[in-house]
């Protein structure tokens, strides 16, 4: 079988890449054209464990080409993903200029039967417009070529979106024919040897399937936000909390977990894309609003709590401040609506100095604020001279950092610890003042 998939970004890479892994040939596709050259080379634009090494493998055997024209390959594949960006405009509403614009391609120079399917994230309705368009431009060409849409959203996780493509809990498939159906089962069928997690719906319900999964996650990690907020006024503790709930085996352990806000390309974008699909069907999302709200909250926790510990705004001016991690998630560099992003922009405007460290995403940060923080050469280094430290990511070589080191590092003794992952103990022992989320 031979596939294209348009797009080269977490989502598009890792589905050519995957499926080539499976024997399948794979021509990625993207208008960019010094990232496909690096990717020819097995140069990979993004960081996502075990991606390079696959990118480089298939490459090598033939299985994974790339190019920057999808008319040179369209007409020798049997199916088309569309994996492009889908970036949020002002209204919250997602953009579909790009997957449009793939559509157009597809119109102008099909020539032969294929199935369009939609893997971006895209409101409900979106794989009618595809249809549309590609209709319309084969009219204009007077040619009749059949073809099927489905919608394919996909469901990875940022720093293990390798594995959860190849082994997954599941892959929703919306359809409107059986030829396209047969087709897309073969296609998956080495992934469902194991386990047939294959489901089949209309395409619709495909669409609006990825972001009520995101969504409702989302909300989970609101409400424990709002639940630990509430832990710290009334003397509670969250972890507790956490535990008691997540017992339950109707709620479950999952996305439990209090902090400093999410962040990342999904989340975010698919809250505000689902209350505006709402609005524009006369519709109000109230609790999704709440989400949105909270989170947008969560992200101001930190700094309110180095405001308080010094009795004033105007007293941070002046001060020391290091950030331990700077990407929305571990063993990830995106720092897309990261809650780093947030604390620097506050810092920095309260006349604060920042020193951050984060061990994959200083590249991404130098290329979104520049050099208006100071960029560590470790963490203990990001620690030197300040008054006081904010641990905003959890990456695994935070969790237990060495007392002695920070106490003749740092200037100050606060620690603030955005996620809940330090030994508050210890820390309180060694002599720092110690703070967290819900506690």
């Amino acid at each position: 079988m031979k596939i294209a998939v348009v797009g080269t970004g977490y989502v598009g890479l890792v589905t050519g890449t995957c499926f080539s892994e499976m024997g399948v040939h794979v021509t990625c596709v993207d208008v960019d054209k010094e990232k496909i050259e690096s990717l020819k080379q097995g140069i990979i634009p993004i960081y996502e464990p075990g991606l390079e090494t696959l990118v480089r493998k298939n490459t090598k055997s033939g299985r994974l080409k790339f190019t920057t024209r999808l008319e040179d390959v369209l007409n020798e594949v049997d199916i088309v993903f569309s994996a492009v960006g889908t970036p949020p405009d002002e209204d919250g509403s997602a953009d579909l200029k790009y997957v449009l614009e793939v559509a157009k391609t597809i119109g102008r120079h099909l020539n032969h039967y294929v199935v369009v399917v939609t893997k971006s994230t895209v409101p409900v309705g979106t794989a009618r417009k595809v249809k549309d368009v590609i209709q319309q431009e084969l009219e204009q060409r007077g040619v009749d070529v059949e073809f099927d849409v489905a919608s394919n959203p996909e469901f990875l996780k940022e720093g293990n979106a390798v594995k959860d493509f190849m082994s997954p809990d599941r892959v929703v498939v919306g359809v409107e024919s059986e030829r396209a159906r047969k087709l897309m089962a073969r296609l998956y069928k080495p992934f469902m040897i194991v386990s047939d997690r294959l489901i089949f719906t209309d395409i619709p319900s495909a669409e609006m399937i990825k972001y009520a999964a995101n969504s409702m996650l989302a909300t989970r990690i609101s409400f424990m936000n709002d639940i630990a907020n509430l832990c710290e006024l009334v003397g509670a503790d969250v972890n507790m909390v956490r535990k008691g709930i997540g017992s339950d085996t109707r709620i479950g352990k999952k996305f439990l977990y209090a902090g400093c806000g999410y962040g990342g390309s999904c989340f975010p974008k698919d809250v505000k894309a689902l209350i505006k699909t709402a609005a524009d069907n006369g519709y109000a999302m109230r609790v999704l609003q709440a989400v949105e709200d909270v989170n947008a909250d969560q992200k101001l926790v930190l700094y309110r709590k180095l405001v308080n510990y010094y009795g004033d705004e105007s007293q941070l001016s002046g001060k020391t401040v290091g950030l331990w991690g700077l990407s929305f998630k571990p063993e990830t560099d995106d720092m897309r609506e990261a809650p780093s992003l947030v604390l620097i922009d506050l810092l920095i405007k309260s006349g604060a100095r920042v020193r951050v460290y984060d061990p994959v995403a200083m590249d991404e940060c130098r290329r979104r604020i520049g050099e208006t923080v100071t960029y560590a050469t470790d963490m203990y280094d990001a620690a030197e001279g300040c008054d006081a430290l904010m641990l905003v990511t959890e990456w695994k070589e935070f969790r237990m950092p060495n007392v002695d080191t920070l106490l003749h590092k740092m200037r100050g003794h606060l620690i603030l610890d955005g996620r809940n992952i330090l030994d508050s103990e210890e820390l309180h022992q060694a002599g720092f003042e110690y703070h967290c989320i819900g506690r």
